[in-house]
Parts: C-alpha cells; structure tokens; sequence
C-alpha cells in the first residue's frame, strides 16, 4: 500500500490507507490548520530530525478514558501527603523542552524536533495545546502537554525527574477533563507506563468513532486553571 506524499492542499489521505504500522503520509508543513486538521481526523505527526513530516493514524489505538484510570497504593500516598503542587498551562514552553530533554538524556531519542516545539507552542498561544506542571517547591519535577479539541486529548508526552512527578499530572488532568465532561485522552501508541494506568487499545474504526463524536461540542479554549 502506498504511502501519500502531501502537497500544499490542506488535506489528508482517509486514514484506512495507512499502511499497517500506521504510516499515512509524508510532507506537508506543521503549521496551526494542519496539524488542528490532522488531529480531527485521528492523525498525527511523529518524526525524527533526519526524517521528512511523517503523519500517523495507527491501528489499533491507545487511549484512557478518565473514569478507568488505575491509581495504585503508593501514587495514592503521594498525592494524599500533597507533596507536589500543579499548575497548568504556567510553563508550558518548560514542559515540552523537558519531555525531549529527557528523552536525549535516556538515549531514547525524540520526535519534539524544534520545529515541532515551535508548532506546538504556536498551538498553545492559540489555546488549543496545553501543559500540566508538577512543581516540588520551587522547580518543575514533571509535566505532560498535548492538544485539546472537542472534548478529546491528544496526549503527546510527558516526564519526571522525580518519582510519581509525571504520574501526579496525569491524575491531576484526569480529573480536570472529568469535571468538564471530556470523553477520553488519546494515548496514540501503547506504553507499559499507561496500560498499567488504565489505557487500553482499541481499533482505528472505533477511536475514529468516538473522535467524531467529541468533536461535536466546542473546544475549551485558552488558559487552562485549577480551582
């Protein structure tokens, strides 16, 4: 099956043409409509520096729905002792250069090129990307960001340099996308780390379903805060 060069047109293959490891297409730019697009239709990009735009809608797809999160014992100790204090969208240019820092320190490489830092920070001025901050007293220990449109998240990373630091953000965002109704995050491509979390893997047909759905209601915009 052949993988589709993308032009200048804002447009996007149907993602049943992906090939089976989920790759689509290749090409395009990163700019705001089409990455807003890309993400309506079940797609994303994920690329290193040495490669072109690659776009991806794999199948099938991890996501975590807020009410199956899976808390353990010893994350619920921490957040009861509150020894870490979150914020949102307060740093959020901190937060995406910590997820690659981080990866590059663990040899694991990154897909957060600068032009995809860039995008997505342009993303965020627009109010639809965001970031969950985990602070121990005075510094950022952990964090996520992703983008937001209807009520589904797209989670795009995360990190910590402190132990549950990464963890607490996620619960703190589930509970935030509960109280506004959210549907479900995206999680994109399973990991250990959020199976264990509660994520679970469903077909492409069924996450383009649900997407469909959520994207009938309006997307919560700007800032985000917690009361």
């Amino acid at each position: 099956m052949p993988i589709h060069l993308l032009t200048d047109e804002l447009i996007f293959p149907p993602v049943h043409l992906a090939i089976p490891e989920g790759l689509l297409a290749v090409g395009g730019d990163l700019s705001p409509e089409r990455l807003l697009l890309a993400y309506q239709s079940g797609i994303f990009p994920w690329y290193s520096d040495d490669d072109p735009i690659l776009w991806w809608s794999p199948d099938p797809r991890l996501v975590l729905y807020p009410d199956e999160l899976k808390i353990s014992r010893s994350l619920k100790k921490t957040i009861r002792k509150a020894r870490y204090r979150v914020t949102m969208d307060t740093h959020f240019l901190h937060i995406i250069e910590s997820c690659a820092q981080t990866r590059k320190k663990c040899g694991k490489g990154t897909w957060i090129t600068h032009d995809m830092l860039q995008a997505y920070t342009r993303l965020h001025r627009m109010g639809y990307a965001h970031s969950v901050e985990t602070w121990y007293q005075d510094n950022i220990v952990g964090g996520l960001y992703g983008v937001s449109l209807g009520r589904c998240f797209f989670g795009e990373s995360m990190f910590s340099t402190m132990s549950d630091a990464s963890k607490v953000a996620l619960v703190t965002l589930r509970n935030f996308l509960r109280d506004h109704k959210f549907d479900l995050i995206d999680c994109q491509l399973p990991t250990d780390h959020l199976i264990r979390m509660g994520a679970r893997e469903i077909s492409r047909d069924d996450f383009i379903i649900q997407l469909d759905h959520s994207l009938h209601y309006p997307s919560l915009k700007g800032a985000w805060h917690l009361i």
